[in-house]
C-alpha cells in the first residue's frame, strides 16, 4: 500500500559507487553468453551472484543452479559461481568431463593464487572471513589442511597453526574493511612474523561501496541497502551504517521496503549491493517516491571503469554482413 507517510521524504541521495562490480558483471556475462551459445539448460554451481532477482532471471531463461555435481547429467555446460570452489570441486568437475566456464571473480582467483604459491614455500595460512560462506569454502578447498578460519578477534586468541614461522592472512574478499583491519591486527599482535597480502584481499568494489555508506550516512536521516540476505557484501553496508548511528534496512527489492520507516525521515539515502542491479535500485525509488520523496540527487563519488576479460570458448558469433 502506497501510503505517504505523514511527514514526506522529500530527498532521496544515491550512494556513488552501487550496485554490480566488474566480478558480478562478468560471471552474468558468461552465463548469459553459455545460454546463447549452447542452449538451455545451463547448470551453475551455487547461486552465480548472491542476488534472488538475478538469480530467478536466469532461471526464466534456462540456468539450472545445483550444489551437487551429481545433479549435472553428463556431457552438460557448467559454470562455477563468482565465489569461486575447492580443488574438489574442480576435479570432480574435470573427471565428470563437463564442458566447464569458470565465473570465478578474479580478485578471488588472486587469493588462490597467492594461497597456492606460498602453500609451495612451506606457509600455512590464517583466513578471516564467515563459516560457510562459499568463498571462504572455496579459498579454504585450495589446499587440504593447513589453512585456519577466524571470523573475529576471539577467535584469533584460540586458532592453533602447527607453526608460526610460515604463517600467511588472507581474507574473504567481501568483508567489512574496518573489521578485517581489526582482526588482522590481532592475528598480527599474536603472531608478529605473519605475511600480509601486498595489497588487501578487500577487492575494489567493496572497499568503494563501504567508503560511499561512509561519506554517505552522516548526510541522511536513513540508509536502504538494496541486496539479498545471502549478499555479504550487502549486509556489510548495513551493518557500517547502523555503526556510524545511521538506521539502515536492507531490501531484495521494492516490496520490502515499509512506510513506517520514513516516519519522520526527510533524507534517505539509497546504496546497492555490488551483487544487486541497478533496475532494483530505480525500482526501489518509484517505492519511496509513491511514499512522498521529490527530489533524487546522486553524490559525488568515484567511478569504476574496471572490465574483467572473459573466459575461452564463449565468443558470440557475429552475424554475417548482408551480401
Amino acid at each position: 500500500m502506497n501510503t505517504p507517510v505523514s511527514q514526506p521524504v522529500r530527498d532521496i541521495i544515491l550512494a556513488e559507487p552501487r550496485g554490480f562490480c566488474a566480478g558480478v558483471d562478468r560471471a552474468i556475462d558468461i552465463v548469459e553468453r553459455a545460454l546463447l551459445k549452447f542452449g538451455a539448460p545451463i547448470y551453475v554451481r551455487h547461486e552465480i551472484v548472491h542476488n534472488t532477482h538475478v538469480v530467478q532471471n536466469l532461471k526464466s531463461r534456462g540456468a539450472i543452479f545445483i550444489e551437487e555435481l551429481s545433479d549435472v547429467p553428463p556431457g552438460a555446460t557448467l559454470v562455477f559461481s563468482a565465489h569461486g570452489v575447492s580443488k574438489a570441486v574442480q576435479d570432480e568437475a574435470q573427471a565428470r568431463g563437463f564442458r566447464i566456464f569458470d565465473a570465478t571473480c578474479p580478485l578471488v582467483t588472486k587469493v588462490h593464487v597467492e594461497v597456492a604459491k606460498l602453500h609451495r614455500e612451506g606457509y600455512e595460512f590464517i583466513m578471516i572471513g564467515h563459516k560457510g560462506h562459499p568463498e571462504v569454502e572455496g579459498t579454504m578447498g585450495q589446499l587440504s589442511d593447513g589453512i585456519y578460519l577466524v571470523e573475529d578477534v576471539a577467535d584469533v586468541a584460540r586458532v592453533q597453526p602447527r607453526q608460526s614461522e610460515r604463517l600467511a592472512v588472507v581474507t574473504q574478499t567481501t568483508l567489512s574493511v574496518d573489521d578485517a583491519a581489526e582482526i588482522t591486527a590481532a592475528v598480527q599482535a599474536r603472531f608478529p612474523q605473519v605475511r600480509r597480502p601486498k595489497q588487501q584481499d578487500i577487492c575494489y568494489a567493496t572497499q568503494n561501496r563501504q567508503d560511499a555508506v561512509k561519506l554517505l550516512s552522516p548526510q541522511v536521516d536513513i540508509l536502504i541497502v538494496v541486496g539479498s540476505p545471502s549478499s555479504s557484501n550487502s549486509n556489510r553496508l548495513a551493518e557500517l551504517a547502523n555503526r556510524l548511528g545511521t538506521e539502515a534496512y536492507m531490501v531484495d527489492g521494492p516490496a520490502d521496503v515499509k512506510s513506517a520507516w520514513f516516519e519522520g525521515k526527510v533524507r534517505v539515502g539509497l546504496t546497492a549491493g555490488a551483487s544487486a542491479p541497478e533496475v532494483l535500485v530505480q525500482a526501489v525509488i518509484q517505492r519511496i517516491r509513491a511514499l512522498g520523496a521529490i527530489s533524487v540527487q546522486k553524490m559525488d563519488g568515484i567511478t569504476e571503469t574496471l572490465k574483467f576479460p572473459l573466459p575461452k570458448g564463449l565468443k558470440l558469433e557475429e552475424p554475417a554482413a548482408p551480401s
